[in-house]
C-alpha cells in the first residue's frame, strides 16, 4: 500500500497534488454511499466488531445495501466473524480494490484480507495507519451503499481522527457495556466526538443482561441500564440493548452474524431492533 501512495505522488508530481487527488477520489467514493456509520467505543472488550457486523448484517437482511470498513489495523476481526478467508481482488482496471463479497447484500474491507500470514502483527505509525484508511476509501470499488458500516479499533486515536476528517457526514454509534469501567471511558469517547463536532447517532448497550437459554430468564451478569442512562446524561439517543446470548457465540465461531442463523434467539431479534431503530434515526437526519 505504501508503494501505491509514492506511485500517486510520482503521477502528480508532488505529495500536494497526490493528496487533493485523493480526495477527489474520496469524495466521488462517498457521494455514492447514502449513509456512513462509524462505530467505536473508549473501551476494548465491550464487543463493537461484533455489534458492528451485525448490525451490518441486520441491514443486509433488510434489504439494504451494505459495506463494513475495519479500521482497526493492528487487530482486525470483522473477517474472523464473517468467516472470510479470501484475500483481496482487484477490478479489471487493475486499480481498485473489490471489496469481499459475504453476500449480494453484504461486502467488507479489511487489513486482515491483506495479509499473507493473518498471524503477522502489523508495526505501524499513525501516518502509515491514516495513509491506509483513506486507501481503503479512495482506492475500493464500493460502488453505491445505502449504508458503510465503520470498525474502529478502542479509544480515540489516529484512526478515529482519520476517519471524521475523511468523511464528515458520518453519524457515530458508540458502544458500552452497562458496567461503571465501560462507561468511564465511554464518556471520553463522548467528549472526544463532541469536541470534534461529530454527529452522534446513539448509544447502545452491549451485554446487557445474560439470556439463560434453560430457564429463558434474564441475569444481570454485567448490570443492566447503564448504557441507556449515558444516553440520558448526555442528551443522546438510546438505540438499544443487545443481551448475552450463548447463540452469538456460537454464531461467532462458525463465521456467521447471528442474524443469520435460521433458529430464533433474542440477540439475533435485539440485533434487528437495532439496525432498525438506527435506520429510523438516520430517516431523520
Amino acid at each position: 500500500m505504501s508503494s501505491c501512495s509514492s506511485c500517486s505522488s510520482k503521477k502528480s508530481g508532488s505529495p500536494d497534488a497526490a493528496m487533493a487527488l485523493q480526495d477527489s477520489l474520496i469524495s466521488a467514493t462517498l457521494a455514492q454511499i447514502k449513509h456512513k456509520l462509524f462505530v467505536m467505543s473508549g473501551k476494548g472488550g465491550v464487543g463493537k466488531s461484533s455489534v458492528t457486523v451485525n448490525m451490518a448484517a441486520a441491514l443486509a437482511a433488510r434489504g439494504y445495501a451494505v459495506g463494513i470498513l475495519d479500521v482497526d489495523i493492528h487487530g482486525p476481526s470483522v473477517p474472523n466473524l464473517l468467516g472470510l478467508n479470501a484475500a483481496i481482488e482487484m477490478d479489471e482496471s487493475g486499480s481498485l480494490m473489490l471489496p469481499a463479497r459475504y453476500n449480494d447484500n453484504l461486502s467488507v474491507i479489511s487489513m486482515d484480507s491483506l495479509l499473507q500470514d493473518r498471524d503477522q502483527a502489523i508495526l505501524w505509525r499513525g501516518p502509515k495507519k491514516s495513509a491506509a484508511i483513506r486507501q481503503f476509501i479512495s482506492d475500493v470499488q464500493w460502488g453505491a451503499l445505502d449504508f458503510l458500516l465503520v470498525d474502529s479499533p478502542p479509544g480515540t486515536g489516529d484512526e478515529h481522527m482519520t476517519v471524521l476528517q475523511s468523511m464528515p457526514d458520518a453519524h457515530c454509534v458508540v458502544v458500552t457495556t452497562p458496567q461503571e469501567i465501560s462507561l468511564a471511558d465511554v464518556r471520553k469517547a463522548i467528549n472526544f466526538l463532541q469536541y470534534a463536532k461529530a454527529s452522534i447517532l446513539g448509544v447502545v448497550e452491549n451485554m446487557s443482561g445474560l439470556f439463560c437459554p434453560h430457564c429463558h430468564k434474564e441475569i444481570d451478569l454485567f448490570k443492566k441500564g447503564g448504557g441507556e442512562q449515558l444516553a440520558k446524561q448526555y442528551n443522546i439517543p438510546f438505540l438499544g440493548a443487545i443481551p448475552l446470548d450463548p447463540a452469538t457465540v456460537v454464531a461467532a465461531d462458525r463465521g456467521v452474524p447471528v442474524v443469520f442463523l435460521e433458529e430464533e434467539s433474542t440477540a439475533k431479534n435485539a440485533f434487528l431492533a437495532l439496525a432498525d431503530a438506527a435506520a429510523v434515526a438516520l430517516s431523520q437526519k
